[in-house]
């Protein structure tokens, strides 16, 4: 029997197979709407097999945004489509999740295609936050440091993003604390000098990330899953390290967080990064000694890849990205090569054999 198969159940939740198709930024928003795109681009993976479906960093406000075409969840007519798309998910088989998410100083951007270069000021650019006014490259704006208040405001944007998602139908929250967003921003002491009671310590870098988590497990309650993406090191001298890492994690577990989702750097211009395929697998392995879950992702293409992490208990869930872009059914074609019957479709059940 195939491991990569096998449900697994968190809390009230059971996944039918440990595959989950990765947040991916699409930049196919209009004032943070979801539309035609987004529910074809999620709706086909559930058609596909996969475990679990999440969507790509949603902004719980304006100004998280990482470009203008990003997806959001700041205001409540946001929701409806949303739940077309969670319907969609569910009719499928598949759990529909959400990762929630602020850009901090990486905010204001043009999309990828369009050059990913800060916003000038004609092009609709805004005032990005951040912990400290430290922009993330040589000649990028300046950020503006966060005050209390405007602390005090991003914990209660998670909390209303996050009914915002239990009213859209989403079983699984992901706060997004990883890539050099927000989230990452405090954690790291290169981005992070600030000198009152979220700045300094690592007890004090990791304030605002385990507020949010409550705040957000105080909306979903306790029957419904709770992940959090990492960088698991940022790749620089003087950064975040794995070992910062493994301390988080035993934080994140006394705040009931369920799953850590471990990706790297993405902080700083300066991480050298030794990338190939499965660079980042022994991150979820060693943090899921901690007594946590853990998700590995990073450049993971096979299906013997995706196998072995399980069976060999490196990871909980196989979180795939550009793999789901290649081949949306991957996990039917996986459950072939792996010699296990899935059930498909009814309507391409024709296609099976």
């Amino acid at each position: 029997m195939s491991a990569l198969f096998q449900p697994l159940t968190i809390r009230n939740i059971t996944f039918k197979n440990r595959l989950v198709v990765s947040p991916m930024c699409q930049y196919s928003s209009i004032d943070g709407f979801a539309n035609d795109w987004h529910l074809v681009h999620l709706g086909s993976k559930a058609v596909g097999g996969a475990g679990l479906v999440i969507t790509e960093a949603t902004a719980v406000s304006p100004e998280g945004r990482i470009s203008p075409g990003d997806l959001g969840i700041w205001k409540d007519e946001q929701v409806e489509f949303l739940q077309r798309i969670t319907s969609f998910i569910s009719s499928n088989g598949s759990i529909p999740g959400i990762q929630l998410a602020h850009a901090g100083r990486k905010a204001s951007h043009h999309a990828p295609w369009e050059g990913n270069k800060a916003l000038k000021e004609d092009e609709g650019a805004w005032h990005t936050l951040a912990p400290s006014a430290v922009p993330y490259a040589d000649g990028e704006p300046v950020p503006r440091e966060m005050t209390l208040a405007d602390i005090r405001q991003c914990i209660n944007d998670f909390s209303k993003a996050a009914q915002r998602a239990i009213d859209a139908g989403f079983k699984v929250f992901e706060i997004h604390a990883a890539h050099g967003y927000l989230l990452n921003q405090f954690l790291s002491p290169l981005s992070n000098k600030r000198t009152d009671e979220y700045g300094g310590s690592f007890e004090n870098r990791t304030r605002l990330l385990l507020e949010v988590i409550e705040a957000v497990r105080k909306v979903i309650g306790y029957n419904l899953p709770l992940f959090v993406r990492i960088s698991a090191t940022e790749w620089v001298e003087g950064g975040w390290t794995m070992d910062d890492s493994l301390l988080l994690a035993g934080a994140l577990k006394d705040a009931s967080v369920d799953l850590i989702d471990c990706s790297s750097g993405g902080n700083s211009r300066d991480q050298k990064i030794a990338i190939g395929p499965l660079y980042q697998v022994d991150f979820a392995e060693a943090i899921k000694k901690t007594g946590l879950l853990t998700g590995a992702v990073g450049l993971i293409t096979t299906a013997s890849e995706a196998e072995v992490i399980i069976a060999s208990g490196q990871a909980d869930m196989v979180f795939m990205a550009r793999e789901f872009l290649r081949d949306t059914y991957f996990p039917l074609h996986a459950a072939k090569e792996l010699s296990i019957d899935v059930e498909w479709p009814k309507q391409y059940v024709r296609a099976k054999i």
